[in-house]
């Protein structure tokens, strides 16, 4: 099996979590993720990191070996900014 890339990564996100941002970057086995979603509001931020790795499944066990995650909430990004 390949390395997944970071656009994977990204994709894999995305289409588990609703996301309004995503953005990963990394070398095939260890990644780095910006994301922002609604759903992290009002989570701390274990919880909201549980939500990422529910929207990866098994990918993060067989694919992804390491993700370092900044999850903040859409106020969170713009406050950010």
């Amino acid at each position: 099996m390949s390395e997944p890339t970071p656009q994977m990564v990204q994709d894999y996100i995305a289409a588990g979590l609703a996301c309004e941002h995503v953005q990963v970057d990394g070398d095939g086995r260890h990644f780095y993720a910006t994301i922002v979603s609604a759903q992290f509001e009002g989570k701390r931020p274990v919880q909201r990191h549980q939500l990422v790795y529910a929207a990866l499944g098994d990918r993060m066990r067989e694919e992804i070996h390491a993700l370092s995650m900044k999850t903040l909430t859409p106020t969170e990004w713009q406050a950010a900014k």
